[in-house]
């Protein structure tokens, strides 16, 4: 799993996905904003939350992650 999180290869196909996975059709919008509201309400409150010591980049991309995997294995599979 480490090595996944490292990889830029991994990255790349989670950027590349993330945008088409929120504009699709097929996921519904509670799924979406699964990944939009954590993401949002960490940026903007980052304070709010002291128990998480991660940047807010850090947190986003790991939102990022959860979802395209979560969405592709769920809603994507034939």
């Amino acid at each position: 799993m480490w090595k996944r999180l490292i990889s830029f290869r991994y990255w790349g196909h989670v950027f590349r996905r993330i945008g088409p996975l929120l504009m699709s059709k097929k996921i519904p919008l509670r799924e979406k904003l699964l990944f939009a509201i954590p993401a949002l309400v960490y940026c903007i409150m980052p304070d709010v939350m002291p128990f998480m010591p991660i940047d807010d980049i850090a947190l986003t991309m790991l939102l990022m992650n959860f979802f395209t995997t979560r969405a592709e294995r769920k809603y994507l599979q034939k």
